[in-house]
């Protein structure tokens, strides 16, 4: 009896832990490299410290969105902006295009890496007003 209280005090513990995700919004409009890195390794910090990332690219930016999207290894890591969004997305990140990039970039949705679609305005808006959300701006 009392290893079955210890194993739901854990169980709840962390289904309470998991409900209470820090949320944040990483909002990515830089056209520098060494911004998009320094943008990307903080939000794959904040997801391996428990948060609930989700990215949304905008400007020049949005072009990490891409299919093939390449760009310059940055130091020490020698990894891309593009591969470091990869990565956070491997680890549950969701990210995605504002709604003005594929229109005004000449870009359709099919030129999206799978997993990255174009922001719907009212939601993206209904996000970033949550009460607990941290947003942050590159």
């Amino acid at each position: 009896m009392k290893k079955t209280l210890v194993a739901l005090a854990i169980a709840l513990g962390s289904t309470t832990a998991f409900a209470d995700k820090q949320a944040v919004t990483v909002v990515l409009n830089a056209l520098s490299p060494m911004t998009q890195g320094m943008a990307m390794v903080l939000a794959n910090q904040m997801q391996e410290q428990g948060a609930q990332v989700d990215i949304l690219l905008c400007d020049h930016a949005g072009d990490l969105a891409l299919k093939g999207a390449g760009g310059e290894a940055l130091k020490p890591n020698n990894v891309t902006p593009a591969q470091l969004l990869d990565g956070a997305m491997k680890k549950g990140a969701t990210a995605s295009v504002c709604a003005l990039y594929l229109p005004n970039s000449g870009k359709k949705p099919e030129d999206l890496k799978d997993g990255i679609k174009p922001a719907k305005p009212a939601d993206m808006g209904a996000a970033l007003l949550e009460p607990n959300r941290k947003v942050i701006g590159f």
